[in-house]
């Protein structure tokens, strides 16, 4: 860490426990998926700041981060999140269609249970 309180992001990534090793860490950054105040970045040695703004693209999801402080260690996860402010918007709510059917009754295939209702009609259950 330098004297004006600068980290590669690598590093800091790392210690705020965003990813599980520094090497995993350099190769978010190197792929472009790190953000810094909406710069995109392809570099591990990139110096970040306390105030500025991370977005960071992980497989399921978006995460954006203001940094408040530089890291000392990768300690627990308690300590991890002192050194960030998670902006990141929440998820929006389990949506109603799930909670639907997939298809109208009567349209297409008949389910299981409505083959025993349609055989229980027919007589032939």
């Amino acid at each position: 860490m330098t004297a004006e309180g600068r980290q590669r992001i690598d590093k800091w990534l790392f210690f705020a426990r965003v990813v599980k090793s520094r090497s995993l860490a350099a190769r978010l950054a190197q792929a472009g998926r790190v953000r810094v105040n909406r710069n995109k970045i392809d570099q591990a040695s990139y110096l970040v700041r306390p105030g500025d703004v991370l977005t960071i693209t992980l497989d399921r999801r978006i995460l954006i981060y203001r940094i408040l402080e530089a890291g000392e260690r990768r300690g627990p996860a308690a300590e991890a999140r002192l050194l960030y402010e998670d902006l990141t918007p929440p998820a929006p709510p389990a949506a109603a269609s799930a909670l639907q059917p997939l298809r109208e009754r009567g349209a297409g295939r008949p389910t299981k249970k409505e083959r025993r209702e349609l055989d229980d009609w027919k007589g032939e259950g």
